[in-house]
């Protein structure tokens, strides 16, 4: 089933939703402006006019409000997504790997105060992971490939995807930062 983009007035991506409800949004008037050249089609009942209704859902949609509180909101920290942010390479020996064969390594081990976020953890494989321990990457002489961040509300709705179609990528581009790029610099 298509997935289509929704963000708030401000343009600030806030999350992917299925056709039902940007169907529920465009019927109640809600949608404020619509990006993409090509739109699902739904096709309704007939009318006492003997017309069908039609109603075109564009793929990136948004609202009438703007969203503060997810505006301020961290992305959850799951490890499908952490994965995807390391573009699911080991980020210690730089391999890549398939998510059965990833870990969360947190770089500060929460054994010595180390938290459980974004910007203290990456992925790796579970042999760096075992080889690392409780060592920060210095002390276990493992330096990092890349450093550990929070992803922006672009990228997190990215991380969130399994498929994007081409309009939507052009509008999420926009919002992406430099920092994914670390491996072309390689």
């Amino acid at each position: 089933m298509a997935r289509v983009l929704y963000l708030d007035a401000g343009g600030r991506p806030i999350r992917w939703i299925d056709l039902q409800r940007a169907a529920y949004l465009y019927a109640k008037d809600q949608v404020l402006w619509e990006i993409g050249t090509f739109k699902t089609i739904l096709r309704g009942g007939y009318r006492n006019c003997g017309h069908r209704s039609i109603l075109a859902i564009a793929p990136v949609i948004a609202g009438r409000k703007a969203d503060r509180i997810r505006s301020r909101h961290r992305p959850a920290l799951t490890n499908m997504s952490l994965f995807a942010r390391d573009q699911h390479l080991c980020l210690y020996c730089g391999e890549s790997f398939r998510s059965s064969e990833l870990t969360r390594d947190h770089v500060m081990p929460t054994s010595r105060g180390g938290t459980d976020c974004w910007e203290n953890v990456v992925a790796a494989c579970k042999g760096c992971n075992n080889r690392k321990g409780a060592m920060t990457p210095d002390e276990a002489g493992m330096p990092l490939l890349a450093v550990p961040f929070l992803p922006n509300p672009y990228e997190a709705i990215l991380l969130q995807a399994h498929q994007i179609l081409s309009d939507q990528m052009e509008y999420l581009q926009v919002g992406l930062s430099n920092r994914r790029n670390w491996q072309e610099g390689r």
